[in-house]
């Protein structure tokens, strides 16, 4: 079943809303229901809701239907924003 990013986007920003260690673990339950990382994993490489958040905004991207060079040219537009969670996964699964 394809994830429709726009809910799920949605969904991650009324959890960041609703309160913080409730939020913690509900950002780790909602990024692991789509990857293949533990609520744990998820809670202990982005503790911060703003990291969960563009966790959630970068696989929005890689798994967009755009073609790859949009999608390259996408995280690149962004590459500050992303460079912190891309270096975190890098060094987890690495």
């Amino acid at each position: 079943m394809p994830v429709d990013w726009d809910q799920f986007e949605s969904d991650l920003d009324s959890i960041i809303d609703s309160g913080a260690k409730r939020a913690d673990n509900r950002l780790a339950s909602k990024i692991s229901s789509v990857t293949r990382m533990t609520d744990d994993e998820v809670k202990e490489l982005f503790p911060e809701p703003a990291d969960a958040k563009k966790v959630a905004k970068l696989m929005k991207i890689v798994k967009a239907a755009d073609s790859r060079n949009t999608k390259v040219n996408t995280i690149v537009e962004n590459a500050e924003e992303f460079a912190g969670v891309i270096l975190t996964l890098l060094e987890k699964f690495a």
